[in-house]
Parts: structure tokens; sequence; C-alpha cells
């Protein structure tokens, strides 16, 4: 059955498969000493225009994300996230389990604002008990968010500014990163968000690749013995260079952000499709993520022949759900959708 559940169920790009049969029979060293790795470091440091990143790959989001936030924080510190950031409420309790809390801001949209930030972490600070609370130690954001929207680049460097403010890290989760540089109107280009903040990551698993995500300290700031930090939490592959050759193709010829583009185009195509059948948009979303309010008796026919994601709740009639394009959706796919509708 079609599926617009997501934007990872279908395998990988076809270059990649041809680059890993190609490479197959080649002898590497491991855990990611290896020239097609530093050959992907160099590719990505360059797309960021950012000479002093460092650049590691790992293997899916969560575990990102639990690595990432876990080697920024110390023992008595917390992550601030929106109450709907991917950390605070759909990763299983990853950054708890490994001893830090998540901290939460009002979310606007799936965005965090600067202003509740600022706020947050000042009045922690004014609160004279505040050693008996967790710190806030680093701050955490998606883009795109849970609700397909993006941040501009006023708003990132205000955040930006927030974090240098009171001295911990901003952490970016790009798990559909190429989705949001190549929407429609966005201000934001990958040098910005390497300038902006201290380590984002660019997703390969929702863009393209098998699975993967490549990791970027953008000024010299991985953390002391990283890799030591990796195998801890049994995230340090043996044939490190699986996932680094996903990112030397998808970062060669630009074809990374190619076929991000083509999500972007067939997700307007169907939110203007949408919108002409008379159906009512939950957001305006100018990414692969659509959110679209369904007649729950309807839905329930329409998921018999086809695949989306429950996302909440509507009225007690109607229910909000996601369609998502991907890198490999075709006309054809989202004029099926259509047919049914």
């Amino acid at each position: 059955m079609l599926t617009f559940e997501s934007d990872y169920t279908q395998g990988c790009h076809p270059k990649i498969l041809e680059k890993l049969a190609e490479t197959n029979f080649e002898q590497y060293s491991g855990y990611g000493e290896d020239p097609i790795t530093y050959s992907a470091r160099e590719k990505i440091k360059a797309a960021c225009n950012c000479p002093d990143a460092d650049v590691w790959f790992l293997t899916g989001g969560t575990q990102t994300n639990q690595i990432v936030i876990d080697g920024l924080l110390k023992p008595w510190e917390g992550v601030v996230a929106a109450t709907t950031g991917h950390v605070a409420c759909h990763e299983a309790g990853a950054i708890e389990y490994t001893g830090n809390k998540v901290l939460t801001v009002p979310g606007y949209e799936g965005k965090m604002k600067a202003a509740d930030l600022d706020t947050m972490i000042t009045d922690f600070y004014n609160d004279s008990a505040h050693e008996h609370m967790v710190f806030p130690g680093a701050a955490y954001i998606s883009h795109p968010t849970e609700y397909g929207t993006l941040y501009t680049k006023q708003e990132l460097t205000d955040i930006s500014n927030v974090c240098k403010k009171h001295h911990i890290p901003l952490f970016l989760d790009g798990a559909r990163l190429g989705y949001g540089l190549m929407a429609q109107g966005t201000d934001v280009t990958l040098a910005d968000i390497a300038s902006l903040t201290d380590v984002f990551y660019i997703g390969g698993t929702k863009v393209g690749a098998l699975c993967g995500e490549a990791v970027v300290y953008t000024h010299h700031n991985m953390p002391e013995h990283f890799v030591n930090l990796v195998k801890k939490h049994g995230a340090l592959l043996a044939k490190g260079r699986l996932n680094s050759i996903q990112f030397d193709v998808l970062f060669t010829d630009n074809l990374y952000l190619d076929i991000s583009k083509n999500a972007i185009d067939l997700a307007m195509y169907m939110k203007e499709q949408f919108k002409a059948k008379g159906y009512r948009l939950f957001k305006d979303s100018p990414t692969n993520q659509q959110f679209v309010i369904l007649e729950n008796t309807f839905m329930e026919e329409l998921k018999t022949k086809v695949g989306f994601n429950f996302w909440e709740k509507y009225d007690d009639t109607h229910t909000v759900v996601r369609f998502a394009t991907c890198w490999a959706t075709t006309r054809e796919q989202i004029d099926y959708l259509l047919g049914l509708l």
C-alpha cells in the first residue's frame, strides 16, 4: 500500500547503493579512520563554509541527540527545549536515560522564542535555591520543527545571542535539514546554521540515505575523547565507512539539496491540491510535512487505502493527520492520493 507516513519509508538514493557496491570489496581501516570518511568530512566542511568544523558520522536521530546532549552537559545540567521538541516528547526518555533532564519552555508552532529562553535562564539564576535545581546547560532546537515550521535567520540569531549571553551551547537537530534548506521563502542557509550554532547535525536517514546523521561541531569544540563517549553509547561502528560513504555521495554535485527540493516541490503541489479540494490545513507548513484536518469517518476509510500519520485530535469529530513527502516521492504517487480524496 502506498504510504505518506514519513520520509524514511524507502531505502536510499541509487547513487549510494552504487557506491556501496563499488567499494564493497575494498579494505579500509575501521572506526571512521578511512579515506572515504576523510573525504565526506571535507565536503561537508566546504558546504557549511566552516573550515574549523569537526564532523562525525552516527547512525540515527535519537542516538545522535542522546550522544550530543550527553557530551554537552555536566551531571548537574539539563537541556532546554520547546514543549513540543523532539527530545521532550518523542525520544522515549533517551535524554533522561543518560542522566540529564529535559527542561522546557513554551513552543509556538514547534518553535522556541529567544525571549522565553532568556527569561527562563535569568529566572533560574535569580532563584536563591537554584543549587537545588537542574541547571540549564544547553539549548535544543530543530529545523524544521516537528510541525514542519522553520526558524528565520533572525530568530536563529536571537536564540544564538541568548545562548552566548548565558554561556551555554546551542544544538540544532537537523534530522530533516535538507527539506528546511530547500523550503520556499527560507532565508537560512547551511552556512548560517554553522555560524549560529555550536553543534548541529545533517540528517541522512530522512533525506536519501539508508541511515546516518552527520554531526558538525562548528569551531573545534567536539567534546574531548568523543570516540570514547560514542563507544559508551554503543554507537561506534567498526565499519565506520558505511555512514560516511553515504554522505560522501550526498555531498557530491549538490545531490543532498537537489533531492530535498523534489520533496518540497511535491509537498507544495500536494498542499495546493488539498486546499483546492476544500480540505483544511492545520498548519501552513513550507516543508515536506503537511498537516491536514480530516473528518474521523472519512479518515478511517482513507487509511485502508493509503498510509499517513496520526498527529493529534482536533475535536470530537475531526483529527489532524500528517502526509510526508520525501526525496523519492513521485508526482504519480501524489496524484493517486488526490484521486482517493
